[in-house]
Order: C-alpha cells, then sequence, then structure tokens
C-alpha cells in the first residue's frame, strides 16, 4: 500500500497510462489546439538578422536606428528598402544580407511595412485629403497640433504619430472622454504681481519658477516671487465632443489621413497664416 492511500501500489501504474491515453485522445480530438498559431512572413527572418540591433519592434537601440517611425525609412519604397537590406549602406553599421533570399528580402520589407503600421493603409475607411481638410479645418486639429511643420504648438506634433498604431485605436484615441492631461500639458492662468494675465500650458515648474506656453509659440519663464495667483485649469485641452462634432465618414477620413502622414500628397500647400 502507498502511504496514506488506500490502494496498492501496483495499481498506480496503470491508472497513470489511463489518463495519460484520455489526455492524448483528447488532443486527438481537438487538433486545432495542438496547432501553432500561423507564422507572420518575415517575422522570424527580422527576429534572427534585425531585431538584435534594431530592436523587436523596430524602434531602434544604441547599436542602430529606429526603422519603424522613422519619416526617412518610411518614405522609401519597397524597393529601396530590399535594395538596402541585400547591399547594406556604406560607411554605416548597416551591413549587406546577400545571402538571403527575394522571398525572404520580400519577407522583411513586408514585416517592416506592418511594423510601421501601414499593412491595413490600402484597406482604411476614409479619404486622406479630405481629412487633412478637417485636420486644419472643422476638426480644429491644427489649432494646437501640427504636422509636417504645419499647425500649433501646444499639444504633441502628430507628424508621423500613428505610425505603428492602428485605425481603431486613433480613432478611439480622438473619441476619448475623460481625458487626463500628461505632465507638460496642464493648463493655467497665471497673474504675476504687476498684473498680467498669461493663459497656456505649464511646460516645467520647480519650486522657484514656472514655465508656460502660450497658444503663440512663445515662453514664459516666470519666478514664484513675481507670481500672484496661479489657476490651474482641470481636464486636457484636447475636444471630448468629436463624435458629436464628426460625422462617422469625418472621422473615417481624419483616421485616414493621421495614418497617412506625412505623406506630402495630404498635406494641404497654403499660406502659413491660413492655418491660424
Amino acid at each position: 500500500m502507498l502511504p496514506g492511500h488506500g490502494f496498492p501500489r501496483s495499481s498506480v501504474i496503470p491508472a497513470i497510462l489511463l489518463v495519460s491515453l484520455l489526455c492524448l485522445s483528447q488532443v486527438k480530438q481537438n487538433p486545432s489546439s495542438a496547432q501553432p498559431k500561423a507564422a507572420v512572413p518575415g517575422r522570424s527572418t527580422f527576429n534572427s538578422v534585425c531585431a538584435a540591433c534594431h530592436g523587436l519592434d523596430g524602434r531602434g537601440s544604441d547599436k542602430a536606428v529606429d526603422i519603424t517611425t522613422s519619416a526617412t525609412v518610411r518614405d522609401l519604397s519597397d524597393a529601396q528598402l530590399a535594395s538596402v537590406i541585400s547591399n547594406g549602406v556604406p560607411g554605416t553599421g548597416m551591413p549587406a544580407f546577400r545571402t538571403l533570399s527575394a522571398a525572404q528580402v520580400r519577407g522583411l520589407v513586408g514585416y517592416l511595412r506592418s511594423l510601421q503600421g501601414k499593412g491595413e493603409a490600402g484597406t482604411l475607411p476614409g479619404d486622406a485629403k479630405r481629412g487633412a481638410g478637417i485636420f486644419f479645418g472643422k476638426g480644429g486639429c491644427s489649432s494646437c497640433h501640427a504636422v509636417a511643420g504645419k499647425g500649433g504648438f501646444l499639444a504633441p506634433d502628430l507628424t508621423g504619430y500613428a505610425a505603428t498604431a492602428s485605425a481603431e485605436g486613433v480613432r478611439d484615441e480622438i473619441l476619448r472622454s475623460p481625458r487626463v492631461p500628461a505632465q507638460g500639458y496642464r493648463a493655467a492662468i497665471v497673474t504675476t504681481t504687476q498684473g498680467e494675465h498669461i493663459e497656456g500650458l505649464i511646460r516645467n515648474e520647480d519650486n522657484f519658477s514656472i514655465q508656460l506656453q502660450t497658444a503663440d509659440g512663445s515662453f514664459h519663464f516666470l519666478r514664484k516671487s513675481d507670481v500672484q495667483s496661479c489657476e490651474r485649469r482641470e481636464g486636457s485641452l484636447m475636444p471630448t465632443d468629436y463624435r458629436e462634432k464628426l460625422s462617422d465618414a469625418e472621422l473615417d477620413d481624419l483616421v485616414n489621413y493621421l495614418m497617412n502622414t506625412p505623406n506630402p500628397n495630404t498635406i494641404p500647400t497654403k499660406h502659413k497664416d491660413d492655418w491660424e
């Protein structure tokens, strides 16, 4: 008998075998549970020859540049990317991978495009050029955000913002509410001891000074001893009414535009004053 059990040792092995056979039969009845997920073309090659320097997400390291969000890399054609992979870049740390087959190189280019968020570009709803009109017009986005050097100063630059995002993720971010502004994007109205009112974002603050940036891009460095009051605004400057302000079609256009920046064909060519 086994200690603490009410059955003889001789019955244990057959019992274990029976349980094992039952488990095997369940696997056979449900073969999909044992099947590996379909491999993403180019990913294994990327992980083995590129990730050590460029990182698994392609965003670079101390050994190599960011090839995911870099506008220079994103603007290269597939043929140019294939040439860089096969021939390297003379005078840099980028070696030539001439041992890779043509199929492997194509797979690498395709996988890199997916990391850059371009995999769904051909099936995106909406129109990027109409979206640019919304960004710089009805949506009012350019009053705070900039794209390719055009637009406002108060909010993050959105050039290449959606480089690695999904269309659904970008849309959700536009519609998200409520919002909590990050450090450096919190609004306030400062009144100085001289009676001057300055409204902007608190970019930096310490025990002795406060730095604000106003809508025109100007920075104001103030000593706390020169500040009479500082009224801090709750919430974010980002509007929360885009669901009512824009139709579904207009939201699709805006998302498409953000997913396609910095494509020069989607940036309206108007005078700077027209953005303001």
